[in-house]
């Protein structure tokens, strides 16, 4: 049988945050949990292999490093404004 590589890693921003901060992240099972809850919250899932590995080497309470700022800055936009837009069609 496959052994369950799939990695996951949740993220938790505010405005009065200097950085989004790791809230989850893990491999196989616990990948598998994390990405169950947020769809049982509805809360969005962005799929990204190399960013889910670059966070599985950030500590659970600790603020994304720097050089990935970026890119988790477009997915926060991303969710945002599809976000607006379902707010909008209620």
């Amino acid at each position: 049988m496959p052994k369950n590589n799939k990695k996951a890693a949740a993220l938790r921003y505010e405005q009065s945050y200097e950085a989004p901060i790791v809230t989850a992240a893990g491999i196989g099972l616990i990948a598998d949990k994390i990405i169950e809850k947020a769809d049982e919250n509805n809360v969005p899932i962005v799929y990204n292999k190399e960013l889910a590995d670059l966070l599985q080497n950030v500590d659970i309470g600790e603020s994304i490093p720097s050089e990935i700022y970026e890119i988790v800055a477009e997915i926060i936009a991303y969710v945002m404004s599809v976000d607006n837009n379902l707010n909008k069609e209620r």
